[in-house]
This record gives structure tokens, C-alpha cells and sequence, in this order.
């Protein structure tokens, strides 16, 4: 199975739906899929399960599910893969085609891609290829920085307070 977290942008992500549609029309994806839409869930499919939101429980059971999760760039959709060590596509959404107000995803997506965590599609990436790729693609373990986040943030707020 193969599941599409859209996340909870105030902004329709049809582009990256429209991708996935053709991969299933082309026969490139024959799993089922199910798509987290959020403000893009007025998407007409003939193939994909869309829904609105997912209750986070499910949503949960979905992620431990899926071969593949299929992301917008967002930290906490990418994380919430990564730590139940799902390969990844991340698409990000693009300020020009109004899917978001700037574009922080590429960066975010960029950021994952080149530490060997996540496989990107670029606007100029062909998905099917991308999906090919992440037949061997042998994504990176994912360590949590926490702790040290945590440390760092506290050295500065002693420093403040001292």
C-alpha cells in the first residue's frame, strides 16, 4: 500500500495527485493507494482512496502499513516516515503554483535527500522513475536530534536569564 500525506496547508497540492494518478493509469503503481488530502481532498480520483483528514490513531496504523509514503515537504510528515523506517518520496510545494506562500520545502526536502534519509521528485522528475528508484533505495537511519536540540535551546535560555 502505498499512502500520500498531503498535510494540513490551507492550499490545494493537485499537482503532486495528478502525478500519482498517471502512475496508476500507466500501471507504474498497481498497490492501492490511500491519500491524506487536506484542503485537496475535493481531488476527483478513479483509482486513489481520499480522504480529509485521518484520525491520528489511523493515520499511525497507515504509516506502520504502507511500502512506500508519498510526502509533501513537511518536517513532521517526513519524520513520522522516517521513524517507523518508511522509504520516502517527498514532493515540495511550489510558491509559483500558489501550493504555498514560499518555498521552505525545497530546502526541507533537500536538507533530508542529501543525508541519504529520503529519495525528492523535483518539479522536473519523472515519479515513475522516482518510484523505481525506490525499489532498492535503502534509506538512512533515522537518528532524533532531540536531546541535543533540547540542550542547546536550554544553554540559551540560561545564558539569557544569567
Amino acid at each position: 500500500m502505498i499512502l500520500v500525506t498531503l498535510g494540513t496547508q490551507d492550499k490545494t497540492f493537485y499537482r503532486l495527485l495528478d502525478n500519482i494518478e498517471k502512475c496508476i493509469d500507466n500501471g507504474i503503481i498497481k498497490e492501492e493507494v490511500i491519500v491524506q488530502a487536506g484542503y485537496s481532498s475535493k481531488y476527483k480520483s478513479k483509482h486513489m482512496k481520499i480522504f480529509d483528514l485521518i484520525p491520528m490513531d489511523e493515520f499511525d496504523k497507515l504509516i506502520s502499513k504502507c511500502d512506500l509514503l508519498i510526502t509533501h515537504g513537511g518536517v513532521g510528515s517526513i519524520i513520522g516516515g522516517l521513524s517507523k523506517d518508511k522509504k520516502i518520496i517527498a514532493c515540495p510545494r511550489l510558491s509559483k503554483y500558489k501550493e504555498h506562500t514560499n518555498d521552505h520545502q525545497c530546502q526541507i526536502i533537500d536538507q533530508f535527500y542529501e543525508s541519504g534519509y529520503i529519495l525528492k521528485l523535483d518539479e522536473e522528475d519523472d515519479l515513475s522513475k522516482v518510484i523505481e528508484r525506490s525499489k532498492k533505495f535503502k534509506p538512512k537511519k533515522y537518528k532524533s536530534n532531540n536531546c541535543e536540540f533540547v540542550k542547546l535551546v536550554k544553554e540559551q535560555i540560561d545564558k539569557y536569564l544569567n
